[in-house]
């Protein structure tokens, strides 16, 4: 497998993409890496923490998208860019999945355009994962690609984030709940009282009806399923447990330490044909060598050819 990596993105690259390699390579190291940055600042950093396998790669990309371009715009102007540069290995084959922590819009704007969505899938996705009081992981979807959604996205969010529950978490038939402001039928705004039909009615899952916010961290649905504006709003918060446990000094405790982002390091695209994820700006080495991780498990399990599958008429 041939796995690209964007080392010009996030706040501390290149160093930590450099160290996050470094990290993968001394646990499990099943992959061809596509390490795509400025040769003038990555190498040095390789020689100097002596990072060495016949299965890492060097590409030059002299440009750099920044957080703050636009993602449209600068991937057009910008070809010679290690995101762009990353797309286009993806688009042609290169490489089988591709890691950025760079610019989010510029790895979505990618994602659409030089991917492109699996045929039947309305928009594409993006998932994290949710801690559980009970030791196990659960599915948030979508949680900033969609701030407004159609009840027919919400019942294909559903199949997706089912799909990468199953394969990528290893529930069996994972359960999925419909976040709402009250558990009964027909409660909600109009997307949720007109998605509950659809969910009900959806035979690729197995819909346990509505969930509350105080459902999110318990094991009434393993796949939670929400518009982007809600779903990145609770994405925030959950981060934020983290720092309020590093904060109250708990932060090594079981269950909150499982909400440092570090442990999942990144962000899936899902609905899209080929494994693409998005980095946090923060990614550290654990970070990355996570990414690296779960791309190799998406990969493996060839996720997105199940995904597709599931869409086919």
């Amino acid at each position: 497998m041939n796995i690209g990596l964007d080392m010009m993105g996030g706040d501390f690259a290149p160093l930590e993409a450099v160290k996050g390699i470094q990290r993968f390579i001394a646990t499990n190291f099943n992959a061809q890496l596509y390490c795509i940055g400025d040769e003038a600042r990555v190498e040095p950093l390789v020689k100097e923490l002596g990072v060495s396998s016949p299965n890492l790669h060097f590409i030059h990309a002299p440009e750099v998208i920044g957080y703050h371009e636009h993602p449209t715009k600068a991937l057009k102007e910008k070809q010679k860019s290690s995101i762009s540069i990353g797309f286009h290995l993806l688009a042609t084959g290169k490489i089988d999945a591709f890691i950025s922590a760079g610019n989010t819009g510029a790895m979505l704007v990618g994602s659409m355009f030089s991917i492109k969505a699996i045929p039947g899938v309305l928009r594409p996705t993006i998932a994290t994962v949710m801690p559980k009081l009970n030791g196990s992981t659960g599915v948030l979807l979508d949680v900033g690609l969609n701030a407004d959604c159609k009840p027919e996205q919400l019942n294909q969010f559903a199949i997706l984030g089912s799909l990468y529950a199953e394969h990528i978490l290893g529930i069996n038939t994972p359960g999925v709940g419909l976040i709402n402001v009250g558990e009964e039928e027909g409660k909600g705004n109009i997307l949720a009282q007109a998605t509950y039909p659809l969910l009900k009615e959806n035979t690729q899952i197995h819909f346990k009806g509505n969930i509350e916010g105080r459902d999110l961290l318990g094991s009434k649905a393993d796949v939670m399923v929400c518009d982007g504006f809600t779903g990145n709003i609770i994405l925030k918060l959950a981060e934020s447990f983290y720092d309020a446990a590093v904060e109250r000094g708990v932060a090594e405790d079981t269950y909150f330490s499982r909400f440092h982002y570090e442990n999942y390091g990144g962000t899936p695209v899902l609905g899209v044909a080929k494994p693409v994820i998005i980095g946090h700006g923060i990614s550290t080495a654990k970070a990355f060598s996570n990414m690296i991780s779960l791309a190799v498990k998406m990969i493996e399990t060839d996720i997105c050819t199940k995904m597709a599958d599931s869409f086919q008429s």
